[in-house]
C-alpha cells in the first residue's frame, strides 16, 4: 500500500485514490462518503472497472488515507491502495459520481448470509421489510449469483428490471443508511415476489412432503430431517441411493441436537458464507440422511427464505419436541446440474417436489453450496462454490491471461489475470449435455465478469474428457497437464511455492504419462515440469472403470493378487461374474491400476462393508467412519524401486480375518505409516523438504492427520491445500499454474500446442 506522509492542517491538498480489491458491491462507496464527510473533505468517489477511484482534497486527506483501510466494511477485500497528489481545484463538497467502463481489472464478492441488522428487520412488525424474503442490505446478499458484468451497478444486475419504489430510492441516496448505493435494494412493493406463502411451505414441510425453493444459487429441495418416510421418499423420487443429504437448522445451538460442535466448526458454521460443514453426528436425524456414515453435513440459514420457514416451522411444533431440522439438497435430477430457470424447475422437478416455489428475480449464474470439514487441525474444502467464489488465489508471480478446464469429475475451470486466479464454483461432473453447456456457461461468465481473454488453454492429459474435448476445439493454443502434476501443482500454486518441492498425490483415477491408471503418486516437482519417483503397487482392476464402482471386484483383485483366487467364488457368491473372476485376473492384458482408491475399494470389498458403490468415494467414506483410532501394522508395508506395497498388510486382513472396525483402523494407520516413509526416503535422496500432498484421498481426515503429523516429525514440510479442495475440484488451479509457468518461461505462445 501507498500512503503519502501525513500533512499538516495548513497544508490544504488533493490525492487521488486507486483501491483495488473486492471493493464493488459491498458499501465501499457509501462508507468513503461518510469517511470523507466526517473529516470535512471535497471530491468524488466512482467505481470503475479497476474498483474504486477516490479523489479528496481538504486540511484532513492524511488523515482519511490513514483511516480507509482500518475501517472497511466487513465484506470488502482491499488488495492494494495507490496514492498520488494531484492538483487542488477547490471542491467543497463530496458526492458518489457515476460508474465509469473500461478494461476491468477490479472483481465481485460472494454471496453473503443475511446480516444481523436485516434479520431483526426482518421479524419486526414496524419496519417496511417485515417478513419479506428478500431483504438486503450492502453487508448481506446476492452478489456473484446475480451480476452479469462489472462494474457492479443495479443495471449491471438482474434486480434492473425491478424499478425502485420512492421509500427504497429514498434509503438508496441516504449517505447516513446502510441501504446508501445497495444495489440489491428492494422491499414488498417493488422488489422480487414469491410464488407460494410462506405458511404454504411449511405446512407442506411438516406434513412430511417435499418442497422445492429458488435459493441465492439454484433450487433446492428441502424436507424434514427426522421424518424417516420424508427422507426415503426424496431419496428415491431425486433416484440418489446412498449419497448422504445436509441438514439445515435455525442456529448453532440447535445443530447441537445433531452434531459435535466445537469453536472451530462453530466459527464456520456462522461465517457469511454459510458453507456445509462436516461434523460427527449424533445420530438423531433419520438413519436415511446418512447411511453408514458417522458425519453429517449441517448448515445454517444463509437467505431471508431459510429464516422465514424456520420462523413458521417453530410455530408448528412445540420447542419441546427439539429443534427442527430440515435436509436442504440442490435441486436437479440426478447427475444434471443445479436448476435455475422457473420453467425448467416447474417441468424438471414436478415429480419430485409436492410444492415448487419459485420467484421472479433471476439467478444470472448457479452456485452449489460449499462443503468444508475440519481436517489435520483446520477448515479443509470439500467443495467450493457458493460464498467463497469468485474470490481469487493470489499467485506468487504474474502470468499470461489462461483458461484452465479442469478434468470431467468435479469440474472447476480457472481463469488467470495477472497474479490472480479466479477458480470457478463447483460444475459437478460433465457427463450430460447441461452438465457441459453449465461448464460452457461458466467460462463465457467468467471471462466475461473478470474482461480476461486468454491466450492458451490448460487441459488434462486424458484425451477422451469432455473438458479436454472442449480445450481442443477452441482454436486457441492448449497445453495438456498430467492429472496428478495438476494436483500438485494446485496446492504449490495456492501456497505461493517456487521452488523445487515433492508430492505425495493420492487419488482415485489419472490419465498416466504412460497412458496406465495413476492414483498413488510419489513425484518431484519443479517449475513446468515434474518427475515420478515412484507409485503404489499395480493391482489388476479387472472390468476396468466398472472396478471402480464394484468395490469387491477388487477385493477379487488382492485375492488373486496374494494366492487365494480360488476364494473369490464362494466370497463374492452373490455375484453373477465372481466364478469367471479368476480367469479375467489370468489374462495378461488385464487393466492395472496404482489408485489410492481402489485400494480404498479392495478393502471394503473384502470386509463386506461395501460390495457395489451408489456414488462415488462410498466405500472409503464407510471405512473412515469406522475408524476410532488408527493402527499401524509392523513391516506391513515394502518399498522397492520407488514402488510402495501394501501386500503384506492385505494379506494379514485376510489371514486373521479381523472384524470390520479392526481392519479399517488397520489400513489407515498402515497406509498413513508407509507413506510417510516412502516420503521421507524421497526426502532424503532428493534433499528436497517441502512435501505437497493432494489428491481426493486426503479428505480422509484420519489418512491426512496421520500423515501430516508423520511428516512433521521427520522434520518434513507439508502442506495440504486450504483454499481449494484435494480432489479434482483443485485441479483447475493446478493446470493454469503449470500451463502459465510455462508461457512465462518459453515467451511465446504459438498456434496448435504450446
Amino acid at each position: 500500500m501507498n500512503t503519502p506522509g501525513r500533512t499538516s492542517a495548513a497544508n490544504h491538498a488533493r490525492l487521488r485514490l486507486r483501491v483495488r480489491g473486492a471493493v464493488q458491491g459491498v458499501g465501499f462507496r457509501p462508507y468513503v462518503h461518510g469517511l470523507a464527510t466526517r473529516h470535512r473533505l471535497g471530491g468524488f468517489v466512482a467505481n470503475d472497472a479497476d474498483g474504486v477511484l477516490i479523489e479528496v482534497e481538504g486540511d484532513e486527506v492524511a488523515d482519511f488515507v490513514a483511516a480507509l483501510p482500518q475501517q472497511a466494511p466487513p465484506l470488502a477485500r482491499i488488495d492494494d491502495i495507490a496514492v498520488e497528489p494531484i492538483v487542488a481545484d477547490c471542491s467543497t463538497g463530496f458526492r458518489i459520481a457515476q460508474s465509469t467502463g473500461g478494461r476491468v481489472t477490479t472483481r465481485i464478492v460472494p454471496d453473503a448470509a443475511t446480516c444481523d441488522a436485516c434479520l431483526a428487520e426482518l421479524f419486526d412488525r414496524n419496519s417496511r421489510f417485515h417478513l419479506y424474503p428478500f431483504v438486503n442490505c450492502t453487508h448481506c446478499g446476492p452478489r456473484f449469483t446475480i451480476a452479469e458484468r462489472l462494474p457492479y451497478d443495479r443495471a449491471s444486475t438482474s434486480m434492473k428490471r425491478f424499478p425502485m419504489c420512492e421509500a427504497c430510492r429514498s434509503d438508496y441516496e441516504d449517505p447516513a443508511g446502510r441501504r446508501f448505493h445497495a444495489e440489491a435494494i428492494s422491499c414488498p412493493r417493488c422488489g422480487p415476489q414469491l410464488s407460494h406463502g410462506i405458511d404454504d411451505i411449511a405446512a407442506v414441510l411438516a406434513n412430511g412432503r417435499i418442497v422445492a425453493i429458488k435459493g441465492l444459487g439454484g433450487y433446492q429441495l428441502l424436507c424434514d430431517a427426522r421424518d424417516e418416510q420424508a427422507v426415503q421418499r426424496l431419496r428415491a423420487r431425486k433416484q440418489r441411493d446412498g449419497k448422504p443429504f445436509a441438514v439445515m437448522l435455525a442456529t448453532v445451538d440447535a445443530a447441537t441436537e445433531i452434531a459435535e460442535i466445537d469453536a472451530p466448526a462453530r466459527a464456520l458454521l456462522e461465517q457469511v458464507a454459510r458453507p456445509i460443514v462436516l461434523l460427527r453426528s449424533r445420530q438423531r436425524v433419520a438413519s436415511s440422511v446418512a447411511p453408514g456414515l458417522s458425519k453429517i453435513g449441517v448448515l445454517l440459514p444463509l437467505a431471508p427464505l431459510h429464516h422465514l420457514i424456520f420462523h413458521a416451522l417453530e410455530a408448528r411444533r412445540p420447542a419441546a419436541d427439539g429443534p427442527w431440522a430440515v435436509v436442504c439438497t440442490s435441486a436437479n435430477p440426478s447427475g444434471e446440474p443445479l436448476l435455475t430457470d422457473n420453467d425448467e424447475a416447474r417441468a424438471d422437478l414436478a415429480d419430485i417436489a409436492d410444492l415448487i416455489v419459485t420467484h421472479d428475480r433471476d439467478i444470472v449464474i448457479r452456485a452449489d453450496d460449499s462443503v468444508l470439514a475440519v481436517v489435520a487441525g483446520v477448515p479443509r474444502f470439500v467443495r467450493r462454490a457458493r460464498g467463497y467464489v469468485p474470490e481469487p488465489i493470489r499467485l506468487a508471480r504474474a502470468m499470461p491471461p489462461v483458461l484452465a478446464v479442469g478434468a470431467q469429475l468435479k469440474a472447476t475451470v480457472t481463469v488467470t489475470r495477472g497474479d490472480e486466479a479466479f477458480v470457478s464454483q463447483h460444475l459437478g461432473d460433465l457427463d450430460t449435455g447441461a452438465a457441459i453447456r453449465f461448464f460452457e456457461e461458466t467460462i463465457a461468465h467468467l471471462t466475461s465478469i473478470l474482461d480476461v481473454e486468454p491466450v492458451a488453454i490448460a487441459h488434462d492429459l486424458h484425451p477422451d474428457m469432455a473438458s479436454t474435448r472442449f480445450a481442443l476445439a477452441h482454436g486457441l493454443p492448449t497445453l495438456p497437464v498430467q492429472h496428478h502434476h495438476a494436483h500438485a501443482a494446485s496446492v504449490m500454486a495456492e501456497h505461493g511455492v517456487t521452488s523445487p518441492a515433492l508430492a505425495l498425490v493420492l487419488d482415485g483415477y489419472g490419465y498416466g504419462s504412460d497412458g496406465g491408471a495413476w492414483g498413488g503418486e510419489l513425484l518431484s516437482c519443479d517449475g513446468a515440469g515434474f518427475q515420478r519417483l515412484g507409485h503404489l503397487a499395480p493391482l489388476k482392476m479387472p472390468g476396468g472403470d466398472r472396478a471402480a464402482r464394484e468395490p469387491w471386484r477388487m477385493a477379487a483383485s488382492v485375492l488373486h493378487d496374494i494366492g487365494r483366487g480360488d476364494e473369490i467364488g464362494w466370497r463374492f457368491a452373490t455375484q453373477p461374474q465372481a466364478r469367471n473372476m479368476p480367469m479375467l485376473l489370468d489374462r495378461a492384458d488385464a487393466a492395472v491400476t496404482s489408485s489410492a482408491g481402489r485400494l480404498f475399494d479392495a478393502v471394503a470389498g473384502l470386509l463386506g462393508v461395501n460390495t457395489v458403490q451408489s456414488y462415488e468415494g462410498e466405500a472409503a467414506m464407510k471405512l473412515e467412519a469406522l475408524v476410532r483410532e488408527p493402527a499401524a501394522l509392523e513391516r506391513g508395508w515394502t518399498i522397492a524401486d520407488g514402488v510402495l506395497s501394501l501386500r503384506p498388510l492385505l494379506a494379514h486382513l485376510i489371514a486373521r480375518d479381523l472384524d470390520a472396525v479392526a481392519a479399517a483402523e488397520l489400513l489407515h494407520g498402515t497406509l498413513a505409516a508407509a507413506c510417510v516413509d516412502w516420503t521421507v526416503r524421497a526426502s532424503r535422496a532428493t534433499g528436497i523438504g517441502t512435501i505437497v500432498l493432494s489428491g481426493g484421498c486426503f479428505l480422509n481426515a484420519h489418512l491426512a492427520e496421520q500423515i501430516v503429523r508423520g511428516c512433521r516429525s521427520a522434520g518434513l514440510d507439508p502442506l495440504l491445500p486450504r483454499r481449494l479442495p484435494p480432489n479434482d475440484g483443485g485441479l483447475s488451479l493446478g493446470q493454469a499454474w503449470v500451463a502459465g509457468l510455462h508461457l512465462t518461461q518459453n515467451n511465446m505462445v504459438s498456434g496448435g500446442t504450446v
